[in-house]
């Protein structure tokens, strides 16, 4: 039987991906796994016929410093559950850096949340849960909230 002792847990800071994480730590506290919370961004860029527009350097940093401190903000009240929690935070599209981020700190296990959309608004968004467990080369965990 597999070992799970590192899991990696990305979040987008929705309630799905959170829900993901209070999933994670309760099953990481009953098998004594250790907790990498993962957040990617994507530095916005707007393509036009003649080119691109890219984001500032002052935005790109406004943008990682917000992220840093949601990030923190959603382990916080989290701390104190019996499992250590680490953050990692990058940038990059968030499927490829999740299985990325899983290889650097030699994941076990890869938990998502899902928003659980359907037709329009899946085919316009897509799916990270879906495109991660597609590419997975490691098992992955996809977790709904109830509260969707």
């Amino acid at each position: 039987m597999a070992s799970f002792k590192r899991f990696l847990v990305g979040v987008d800071f929705e309630p799905p991906s959170l829900a993901a994480l209070d999933w994670a730590i309760d099953l990481a506290s009953q098998v004594g796994a250790t907790i990498t919370v993962l957040h990617t961004y994507e530095i916005p860029v707007v393509g036009i016929p003649d080119g691109a527009f890219i984001a500032s350097a002052e935005y790109a940093s406004k943008l990682m410093t917000a992220a840093d401190v949601a990030l923190a903000a959603a382990i916080g009240p989290r701390q104190g559950r019996g499992v250590e929690l680490n953050r990692l935070m990058r940038q990059g599209v968030a499927w490829e850096t999740i299985h990325e981020a899983a290889d650097e700190v030699d994941a076990d296990l890869i938990v998502v949340g899902t928003h659980g959309r359907k037709g329009i608004s899946h085919a316009l968004l897509g799916s990270v849960a879906e495109k991660t467990i597609r590419t997975a080369r490691r098992p992955v965990v996809v977790v709904r909230s109830t509260a969707h």
